[in-house]
């Protein structure tokens, strides 16, 4: 993730804050958390404002955060009360540590040639049997809006990243924008799991 892009939300975090912390996404966190047991450990990879986090804290899984923002660690942790970590995705390590990682609108930010590798370590984070949960814009490219750094999919090549990084996936779907007046904006959804 570029410095440019990580600036952007350190300067606007409780502005993007407010306009992303009510968005519904309950549809979307339902298909994931439908693959897991209750009670199991969640990974909310580039948490933004701690939004989802909460829902999975609050429906009794165990949950981490992190985000390559110091300002949205900062918010989140306190809508969380739980310590968010500062992190970005090119510096993940461990393995087999979750039983899902939930990257709802975070990885549209990772280079297009950095997302192999970051897939690669997504996948080893997770524990054989885990499942993955990721969303980019529908489109093609690499572009540049609001200082931001964005890389867009379309759901074949979603799937072919997904699946050159190991993931199986399970379903690959598109939705409309949840926030007002966003409808038109189109989501690629992917949920895949590591056999």
């Amino acid at each position: 993730m570029n410095n440019r892009t990580i600036d952007y939300y350190n300067a606007h975090a409780q502005e993007f804050a407010d306009g992303t912390g009510s968005a519904d996404m309950s549809g979307c966190r339902n298909r994931f958390l439908s693959y897991l047991a209750p009670g199991a450990k969640i990974l909310d990879a580039g948490c933004g404002s701690g939004r989802d986090a909460l829902a999975f804290l609050q429906a009794g899984f165990e949950t981490d955060a992190f985000d390559a923002s110091e300002q949205l660690c900062r918010i989140a942790s306190e809508r969380t009360g739980i310590a968010v970590r500062q992190l970005r995705f090119e510096e993940l390590e461990g393995e087999a540590l979750y039983d899902g990682i939930w990257a709802c609108a975070s990885l549209l930010h990772v280079q297009r040639a950095d997302l192999p590798d970051v897939l690669l370590r997504l996948h080893r984070l997770l524990k054989p049997g885990g499942m993955f949960y990721a969303s980019f814009k529908q489109g093609s490219g690499e572009r540049v809006k609001d200082e931001r750094y964005f890389h867009d999919l379309t759901q074949e090549t979603c799937r072919q990243l997904m699946e050159a990084a190991g993931f199986a996936v399970r379903e690959l779907f598109v939705t409309e924008d949840v926030r007002p007046g966003r409808a038109q904006e189109k989501w690629v959804n992917v949920i895949a799991g590591r056999e």
